[in-house]
């Protein structure tokens, strides 16, 4: 995973609700990948890229990777920022490194790196081909 920079595409921010949080008190750890999808997600719409709208267009954006490193614990009412890159590797695969700092301190909570590809039919396709794409890559 790449360090984290000063300069970030998209940041979304974020409070940690009580339902979250598991006996212990702390953001159960699956809950973060929500806040991750999320951000993503708006991300991608705030460039015009549309899940749903894809999907009748038969092209699918999925996860083919995933990895996660937990630095600190985020407890109920906490605020957070969640911050996003996304580049290209190669021509069909997306990388979102992402990121938590909590607020006001800006430590950092978790970081992501998550990979993903475009489908079309069961088929695997290049980015530019997806519409939206081609203006990030």
């Amino acid at each position: 995973m790449h360090l984290f920079t000063d300069s970030y595409q998209f940041e979304l921010e974020f409070s940690v609700r009580d339902y979250e949080c598991d006996l212990q008190g702390i953001v159960n750890n699956a809950v973060y990948l929500n806040y991750f999808e999320h951000t993503r997600h708006t991300f991608l719409l705030s460039k015009n890229i549309d899940f749903a709208k894809l999907h009748t267009e038969g092209i699918d954006l999925i996860i083919a990777r995933i990895e996660v490193d937990y630095k600190l614990s985020l407890k109920s009412g906490d605020r957070f920022i969640v911050r996003v890159n996304m580049f290209p590797e190669g021509p069909l695969r997306m990388i979102f490194e992402q990121y938590i700092f909590n607020l006001p301190d800006q430590k950092l909570v978790a970081q992501t790196r998550v990979t993903g590809v475009g489908i079309k039919n069961g088929r695997p396709m290049k980015l530019d081909a997806i519409h939206g794409f081609s203006g990030l890559l």
